[in-house]
């Protein structure tokens, strides 16, 4: 048995000096909440994903809300997602009284399978709502097809996936630009650029992303900015419902600076994964692999449990020697919150195994090659008990 030396992480963020003085500097200019920092960190964002607009928000989760009240989602609509994604992707749907209608994953992407999205489609569905999972493009070309056909809107939930890539056109562009209408990140602390916690939406769209802006901010007509600096009384007007979804000068200052680390971040969390798949490739696990059309961020590397291993027992083994675990994705339709708030055309059988056979192991940008191989041969111990 291996001496218990350390404890690992499933994730770090990479923060320093830089975050730091970031802070230290909105703090300083005196405006702390929604402001300059806010609007530069959108301008940025944008240049960095290649869309055209983006509005900061305080999660992915109002990201996606708003997305869906933009795109006309209403009460009693349906609208088409995976069950295997965060709750917060069919609680976003929930959020506008709409229907969440799941349909199953591929096993090798544990991303939606385009084959099936188009039996789940009623006169009640209003838009497709689908996730890259862990970071790994889904087949937005098949599920574009499909939505163009239907005259559907096409959101992307890319919590997971800020630097991941896509082959488009023979081109390699970035999720986020985005390729259906509208695109949702998170900058929550285990994606691979946090600040601290919040969100971004982009889209091509300049309606949309009006209302997003005002939306964001209880629908005020005038925002802080412009009162601040105008050389005249204003009255700010509120002429429909908003929402207190803004983000912090503070989290977008912290932002600004992780969007400078984002290259070194992925391409550092690129070459771990590849480590990861030549380290385990001797053990009777089932490894991610991406399509030819995708290049992931590797926001999580999931392996799947062949059958005569037990999911919880392998992952309290590895905990009781200092690596920390996460199942696989969880299933939206298996919480009590969800009993009887979904629909399901087809067997959601391939959701439920991932669930059930996965785990996600450690990775991040600090991860030294002893600590890989130390999680490595943890990994392979435990398979053998």
């Amino acid at each position: 048995m291996f001496e218990v030396k350390q404890s690992i992480a499933i994730a770090k963020p990479w923060l320093g000096d830089a975050e730091a003085e970031a802070v230290t500097r909105a703090i300083r200019s005196g405006w702390v909440t929604q402001g300059p920092e806010v609007a530069a960190f959108e301008q940025e964002f944008a240049a960095t994903v290649g869309a055209k607009y983006a509005c900061a928000v305080s999660n992915c989760t109002t990201a996606l809300h708003l997305a869906l009240l933009a795109v006309g989602v209403q009460p009693n609509d349906e609208v088409i997602t995976v069950s295997h994604s965060y709750i917060a992707t069919a609680n976003s749907i929930r959020y506008c009284g709409a229907i969440p209608v799941f349909v199953d994953i591929e096993p090798q992407t544990y991303n939606i399978n385009p084959m099936l999205i188009e039996n789940a489609i009623s006169d009640r569905t209003r838009a497709i709502l689908v996730v890259h999972q862990m970071g790994m493009p889904c087949d937005l070309k098949a599920i574009l097809a499909i939505a163009n056909h239907y005259h559907l809107p096409v959101i992307e939930d890319a919590a997971c996936a800020i630097g991941s890539e896509i082959l488009w056109d023979e081109q390699w562009e970035k999720i986020g630009k985005p390729h259906g209408d509208i695109a949702c990140f998170s900058f929550h602390p285990r994606k691979v650029i946090t600040t601290g916690d919040g969100g971004m939406i982009t889209t091509a769209n300049p309606e949309w992303n009006r209302l997003f802006h005002l939306w964001r901010q209880h629908s005020m007509d005038v925002s802080d900015t412009v009162r601040h600096g105008a050389k005249q009384v204003i009255f700010e007007s509120y002429p429909m419902l908003g929402y207190n979804y803004r983000m912090t000068d503070l989290q977008a200052a912290v932002g600004r600076e992780q969007l400078k680390r984002l290259p070194e971040i992925v391409s550092r969390r690129r070459f771990l994964a590849q480590q990861y798949s030549k380290k385990l490739s001797d053990l009777e696990l089932k490894l991610p692999t991406e399509p030819r059309w995708a290049k992931s961020n590797w926001q999580s590397y999931c392996v799947r449990l062949p059958n005569q291993l037990d999911q919880r027992q392998l992952m309290q083994a590895m905990l009781d020697m200092g690596v920390a675990t996460r199942r696989g994705i969880m299933c939206a339709h298996r919480e009590p919150a969800y009993l009887k708030h979904f629909k399901a055309e087809q067997s959601l059988i391939e959701s439920e195994q991932a669930q059930d056979s996965a785990i996600l192991i450690p990775l991040y940008y600090q991860m030294t090659e002893a600590e890989q191989d130390y999680i490595v041969n943890i990994l392979k111990t435990a398979c053998q008990v």
